[in-house]
């Protein structure tokens, strides 16, 4: 790792496997569809960057990330694969069997805060900062589920998690983080205790079985840079009121969320960039967490992926320019009604059984956007003992490919980060563009098209 000086490595078990502990008994998992449509992919990968504690953290996390694991046996497990008799050749279930999680700490030595979250554009030492980074999530058979890098910077200390997509989304992926959290603060257990009884339908023959083939190599995407623009609580708010201005009023019981219309924003902006012709098409891509959709509600400590469903809205370039943020939003915000409620996503669960696959990463394009994670997971709230965060970076499991939109929360109360990645070329163009991200761009944006 370029930068980096590797410490130490420990594999981190859990200290009250097998003890009689309801969790800790609970061996095999099967994985529901919403989990195993991860299988070709990378890990979920997040970090946290702090200032440098006055003491020595690493014992301390060694201590409470074992004791964390008690409550969530997954992650110190592995993946099963076991192949079957054709046509549907293979199932795929997590093993609770404690080989643990793997902590590695590092520093380094010539890397400060600064380095980190000036740059114009995420610093390649970002993705040295993590663990996992070539590693599909079928390999977790033989590989970790989770895996921490502590890396200590010359006046800080950045965490870096890994953990295999298969086992949790973003929202349960920030559930381990915020719990692992509280335990360093000295909780005896979660606030929210996980459950890992996974969602199926009814008469469902378990585990699931999947046509399945290993990919050969991993595929060549082009190249991309990572820029993170930042928004704040006041711009946000101004695009969600322009938005719900400009909607028709047959639509008015529709409320335009503040997410929609800044995604709608950065949608326009971003295809203004690039060479288009009016008549070509772009596509959005938005995950749509289930949890609360489906009838009856999903426990909120479920523990895996609730990512039922996924919404893709597709315009031409010129009507994308053409419309204002509101009708582009409006858009957005149909695709998400029609495709998130309970009967939509029985039907699509059914069709898969009927007919499984799991997919690859797909081809990546400038104009294929692809949403993820969050501005609404607790991020900043993450105090290990010495601190609350000062910045959230990701890893590059995620993000290798054109893109991809990943949504942060800002450090600043309502404020929001999105990491885009995309062609030097593309992000430049939008960094040059003097209207394009600061307050006086949405004023006048409001302005023109009010």
């Amino acid at each position: 790792m370029e930068g980096i000086q590797l410490i130490s490595t420990t594999t981190i078990q859990a200290t009250n496997h097998g003890d009689g502990d309801d969790n800790s008994t609970h061996k095999i998992i099967h994985l529901s569809p919403w989990d195993l449509k991860f299988l070709k992919l990378g890990p979920t990968q997040r970090g946290l960057l702090f200032h440098k504690p006055k003491t020595n953290q690493i014992d301390h996390l060694k201590q409470t990330l074992s004791s964390t694991l008690n409550f969530f046996p997954p992650l110190a497990g592995r993946l099963v694969i076991t192949q079957h008799d054709e046509p549907n050749n293979a199932s795929c279930s997590i093993i609770c069997n404690n080989a643990g999680a793997l902590f590695v700490h590092a520093t380094a030595e010539n890397t400060t805060i600064a380095d980190i979250l000036q740059p114009k554009y995420v610093p390649p030492i970002v993705s040295s900062l993590f663990l996992l980074n070539d590693v599909k999530s079928y390999e977790g058979t033989s590989q970790p589920l989770l895996a921490v890098q502590v890396t200590e910077l010359i006046d800080g200390i950045f965490i870096g998690f890994a953990i295999n997509h298969v086992c949790v989304d973003g929202k349960s992926f920030w559930h381990f983080i915020n719990s692992w959290a509280e335990i360093s603060q000295g909780s005896n257990k979660p606030t929210n205790v996980p459950s890992f009884e996974r969602w199926f339908p009814n008469n469902v023959n378990l585990p699931i079985r999947f046509p399945f083939t290993k990919d050969a190599q991993n595929q060549q995407c082009e190249v991309s840079s990572n820029r993170i623009f930042h928004f704040t609580k006041e711009q946000i708010l101004q695009l969600k009121s322009k938005a719900n201005a400009e909607i028709s009023s047959s639509d008015k019981i529709i409320t335009i969320s503040s997410l929609q219309a800044l995604l709608s924003h950065l949608w326009r902006l971003i295809i203004s960039k690039q060479n288009l012709k009016p008549e070509e098409r772009s596509a959005f891509v938005l995950p749509i967490d289930c949890r609360t959709r489906m009838c009856p509600k999903i426990e909120e400590n479920y523990f895996g992926s609730g990512i039922g469903a996924t919404g893709c809205v597709i315009m031409q370039k010129g009507e994308l320019m053409e419309s204002g943020i509101g009708k582009i939003a409006m858009e957005m915000n149909k695709e998400i009604s029609s495709k998130s409620h309970h009967e939509k996503v029985m039907s699509d669960i059914e069709s898969w059984l009927k007919t499984p696959f799991i997919s690859d990463a797909g081809r990546s394009s400038s104009n294929l956007l692809i949403a993820s994670s969050s501005p609404r997971f607790n991020y900043y709230g993450n105090d290990f003992g010495w601190g609350k965060p000062i910045a959230v970076r990701n890893g590059v499991g995620l993000q290798r490919n054109i893109g991809r939109v990943i949504l942060l929360g800002g450090a600043e109360e309502g404020s929001i980060d999105i990491e885009v990645s995309l062609p030097f070329d593309i992000l430049e163009a939008i960094g040059d563009d003097p209207l394009s991200m600061d307050s006086s761009f949405i004023n006048n944006a409001i302005g023109t098209h009010a």
